[in-house]
């Protein structure tokens, strides 16, 4: 089968172009940030993510393609081994040259030379080369969340705590007071049985979302939303940092190591928090945001629950409409409490955007897994060790990325990325 490229053509371009509209705020110095190892400057981001393309779709399969630098690959190549050596991923941040026109223009000549390899490939654009580009393309959907949460962290480091983007939408949307300190969190039903969980055929999906297999689930309850900052609050209240017994050993070693006593960004006064809008008052019915896996858990066992497990996530949110939901698109770059409407309800609420859900699950292969063939294999199966499963998605995600099926994986120590919690337990 054929592969008609108008539509991969136009996607290109949208994507591409998303990606320079949320630079359109920056000033020259912010495309250098790099607060910590974990995270890239701006401008690494955005020359990566044209480095990918010429890696993986110009080079190997456009004849007349000229490398734009003979040194960006080793300068921009990010952890691909079979690909060639690289810049140490902490010292993106002294990467004063090239410079960010520079970067730029490499972005032009990358996309210039796209265009003209699907333009020329026309009829002969296969679904496997296709798939290479809608790879690029998910691929640089993942750098534009990192962007933000990036960015994020960078202008939380700054003592004047700037803001990426000055509006009055950024760190809420409804007004406060939804629920009060006495309400519990509704919980819904799962017989559980025999179920069917990964990516079944059609439609882009990562290797590690397959294969499609069969997992034995027990009967469990899942709450209806994730954990709100109200409740987290009542939790930080009766010294959950302080108290071992709900911490895992490993999780209560970095607790100390690293002095948390509450999520990341929030003020010491645990009513305001940094946001990419600036300091900004928190909501107490927003999902709380932030927090490691090791503080989800200690906060489940806290409230007399568990995470689920990445199976019983997915298995609860069949049916849901994964585009439904706080994304970037929208504009917000933060957590929103659920509408009125929706609290409480039978249905899941919020659980595709506003934040990452830790779940239970380490990231390892399914059963019958296999690394796509080549360099591209190092894309997701060489992490699966030392990583926790999260699902679907925040508020910095771009719409229709997520899929019911989609694996996000961080260390359980991470707290850069938007990261929340929903709370399971047993029937």
């Amino acid at each position: 089968m054929l592969f008609e490229p108008g539509s991969l053509f136009a996607r290109y371009a949208s994507v591409r172009d998303a990606t320079e509209r949320l630079c359109s705020p920056l000033e020259p110095d912010d495309y250098l940030l790099q607060p910590m190892a974990d995270a890239s400057p701006v401008k690494w981001h955005l020359a990566h993510t044209s480095w990918f393309f010429e890696t993986f779709v110009l080079k190997p399969h456009a004849p007349d393609y000229r490398e734009f630098h003979p040194q960006f690959n080793y300068l921009f190549n990010s952890y691909y081994d079979a690909v060639g050596s690289r810049h140490p991923r902490g010292a993106r941040g002294l990467l004063s040259r090239p410079t960010v026109p520079e970067v730029a223009a490499y972005r032009r000549h990358v996309d210039a030379a796209v265009t003209r390899w699907l333009t020329t490939r026309g009829a002969d654009l296969t679904p496997d080369l296709a798939g290479i580009v809608e790879l690029g393309l998910q691929h640089e959907q993942q750098h534009q969340e990192l962007i933000l949460t990036d960015l994020k962290a960078g202008f939380a480091a700054n003592p004047l705590f700037p803001a990426y983007r000055d509006s009055d939408a950024v760190g809420g949307v409804w007004s406060a007071g939804h629920g009060t300190d006495a309400d519990p969190p509704a919980f819904r039903k799962f017989p559980g049985g025999l179920v069917e969980v990964g990516h079944a055929s059609g439609g882009f999906a990562f290797d590690n979302e397959g294969p499609r297999h069969k997992v034995y689930l027990r009967p469990f309850e899942l709450a209806v939303r994730p954990v709100t900052v109200r409740e987290y609050r009542r939790f930080i209240a009766d010294g959950g940092y302080d108290r071992p017994e709900f911490w895992l050993s490993d999780g209560w070693a970095v607790r100390n190591a690293r002095n948390w006593a509450l999520p990341r960004y929030w003020q010491a006064d645990s009513h305001r928090a940094f946001t990419l809008g600036g300091v900004r008052p928190l909501d107490p019915d927003e999902p709380v945001c932030h927090v490691s896996f090791y503080e989800a858990d200690a906060y489940a066992r806290w409230a007399g629950c568990r995470l689920p497990t990445e199976f019983e996530w997915e298995h609860a949110t069949v049916g849901l409409d994964p585009a439904a939901g706080n994304f970037a698109d929208d504009g917000t770059f933060h957590p929103t409490p659920a509408a009125p409407s929706d609290w409480p309800r039978s249905e899941l609420a919020q659980a595709f955007g506003d934040c990452w859900e830790w779940t239970a699950s380490p990231y390892t292969a399914y059963p019958g897994y296999r690394p796509t063939a080549g360099a591209l294999g190092e894309y997701n199966g060489k992490f699966m060790c030392n990583q926790m499963v999260l699902r679907g998605g925040s508020c910095v995600t771009p719409r229709g990325h997520v899929r019911g099926t989609y694996r996000n994986f961080f260390p359980p120590d991470a707290r850069w990325q938007f990261s929340g919690l929903r709370l399971a337990r047993d029937c």
